[in-house]
Order: C-alpha cells, then sequence, then structure tokens
C-alpha cells in the first residue's frame, strides 16, 4: 500500500545528509556525506540558523549512533562521489580517486575531536563501513557496505566491536552491499537491508556479537522481505511494535516492514534517495528522514513510538 505523509521540512541545502539522530535537547545529529561532516540540527532556530556543523571527519561520515559514553561513533565509508542529475544530488558507483578507506570513528560532541577505532578486522580493510546500531551491553553492530570499482567490487559483511577500540569480530560474511541495519525491540533479531537486492535479512542474537545462523549457506541470515522491480534499500530504523522501517531509493520513501516479513505500506516521499529515518520529538512518536537527492531533512507525525535506541541522549 502506498501512502503519502503531509511532511514538514526542517533543514535543506544539506550536502546528501545521512545518519539522523535524535537527541533528548531537542536537536538532531546527522551527517553529509558530500560535505564530509557531522553536524547539529537545532530545531529552535531559523531555519537559515539551524546547522552547526561539529567536526569534519573527511572520507564520507555515512551512519551515526551515540555510543555508552556520549560520543558520536562514525561509520565512515572513506569517501563517495556525486554528481547532479535533473537537479538531484546522486552518489556515483566507483570508488572515488580521493577514497581515504574505510574506518569507524568516535566524535567527541563537545570539542568535535575525532578518534579513529577500527580500520581492519583480521587483517582485512574495512573498505565502506556504512551504519551502526549499539546494543544494550554497550557493543556496536556495523555495516560494510564495501566499494566498487571498475572491472571489481568488495563483498560486504557485518561486524560487532567494543566501543573502546579494543576488540572487533566478523559476524556475517559475505554479503551484497550492506547497509542499513538494526536491533529488534528485545535486542533478539539483527536486520540488515541489502541495497542492490532489496531484501531484508535477519539472524537471531544468541548474546553480545554472537549471531545464530538458521540458514547453513553463507552468511548463516534468513530472509525477511524483499521489494518486486528496481527498488534498492539504504538505512533503517524499528519502531517499538517491532516493525522495520527501510529508507527506499529508486521508488523514495519508507517500507514498513512486520517483524513476520509482510510490506505493510510504502510512504511516499517527494525524493528519489530516502536514505534514512529515526524517531524522536515526544513519545518518539515524530519521524525524522533524511531526502539526500534533494538535500533536505524532513519530519512527519508516526502512528505508534520509535524504538528508543540504547544510548540515546
Amino acid at each position: 500500500m502506498r501512502t503519502m505523509r503531509q511532511i514538514t521540512e526542517i533543514a535543506s541545502g544539506l550536502g546528501f545528509p545521512e545518519g539522523p539522530v535524535w537527541m533528548d535537547d531537542g536537536t538532531l545529529l546527522c551527517v553529509e556525506l558530500a560535505r564530509r561532516t557531522v553536524d547539529r540540527v537545532h530545531l529552535d532556530r531559523a531555519p537559515e540558523d539551524r546547522i552547526e556543523t561539529i567536526a569534519a571527519p573527511g572520507g564520507s561520515p555515512n551512519g551515526l549512533a551515540i555510543g555508552p559514553d556520549g560520543g558520536a561513533f562514525v561509520a565512515n565509508s572513506g569517501g563517495w562521489s556525486f554528481q547532479e542529475i535533473a537537479g538531484f544530488t546522486i552518489t556515483e558507483a566507483y570508488q572515488p580517486d580521493d577514497y581515504s578507506g574505510g574506518r569507524i570513528e568516535r566524535v567527541d560532541l563537545d570539542t568535535g575531536a575525532v578518534t579513529v577505532l577500527y580500520t581492519e578486522c583480521d587483517g582485512n580493510q574495512l573498505k565502506g563501513p556504512n551504519d551502526l546500531v549499539f546494543d544494550a551491553n554497550g557493543g556496536m553492530w556495523f555495516t560494510d557496505h564495501g566499494k566498487i570499482r571498475r572491472r571489481e567490487r568488495d563483498h560486504g559483511g557485518v561486524y560487532y566491536a567494543d566501543a573502546d577500540g579494543s576488540s572487533i569480530t566478523e559476524v556475517a560474511y559475505p554479503l551484497e552491499s550492506p547497509n542499513g541495519i538494526g536491533l529488534s525491540p528485545d535486542g533478539d533479531r539483527l536486520y540488515v537491508a541489502e541495497t542492490f537486492t532489496g531484501r531484508v535479512i535477519w539472524w537471531p542474537v544468541d548474546g553480545p556479537g554472537r549471531l545464530g545462523k538458521p540458514n547453513p549457506i553463507g552468511h548463516g541470515g534468513l530472509t525477511l522481505a524483499g521489494l518486486a522491480g528496481h527498488q534498492l534499500f539504504d538505512s533503517l530504523a524499528v519502531d517499538s511494535a517491532g516493525n522495520i522501517v527501510v529508507g527506499t531509493l529508486v521508488n523514495g520513501g519508507l517500507t514498513v516492514i512486520s517483524p513476520q516479513g509482510e510490506v505493510l505500506e510504502h510512504i511516499a516521499l517527494p525524493d528519489p534517495l530516502v536514505t534514512n529515518v529515526c524517531f524522536g520529538g515526544d513519545d518518539l512518536s515524530t519521524a525524522f528522514v533524511t531526502c539526500s537527492a534533494t538535500g533536505a531533512l524532513v519530519s512527519f507525525p508516526w502512528p505508534r513510538p520509535g524504538l528508543a535506541l540504547a544510548f540515546s541522549s
């Protein structure tokens, strides 16, 4: 079912925004891939004064999450190139010439200081970390989307790492362009959206950094749902009912999938590259969405509360 929402534009003119994070002080964090920055969005200011740049880590900060120490943890994909097509900003397919390597970083929200925590796992370089989520134990699950070059491409994977930079483990490999990642309300399922297949994969969580492998082939996960036709998946969030809400590309909007795998609805938005969503506001009942091709951050009411993240602050 395709539905529309009455949306409010919060910010515009952003350089391919992603990774929104609601903060308890009423601000939002986000990243700009094209400007290579981490920002704070002040909703109580005039539109022209809302964006405060906190840090400029370079590469292309993709995903963002608050960790157990209050820092902002960044999945940095190492760089993207962009092109303008019919008034839209579109990512180019290939690894850019100024690619600086994938990494996981921590940003001090008070000082803007950037610390690189991880660049590899078991001697294998991280190629394009994309999104991350913390569990209640303080560990982070994150995806590595990989990079595409003219005659070859990387496999992607899912990793689990400690927030202090001391330990990283590869937990699912190989995947096809893994992007968004999230946990069920009870923390007993891990969800990952694959971009180019347009599928959501899930695994049972057996403990911190441990996944059950119900499928004996490949990465061990099961397909929860997929989309027909040329629709691609980006990042995701989970609401309090356990629904998986996935940013959808080409058919721009949000796709809502039940924990049983039923596609409940597609919420159309005026952008072909709807990449990320988070929940915030009173009772976490507002959806904040990045419309990346048009450089906008928008919001609209959500019919039920979102899921509170482990270390939102």
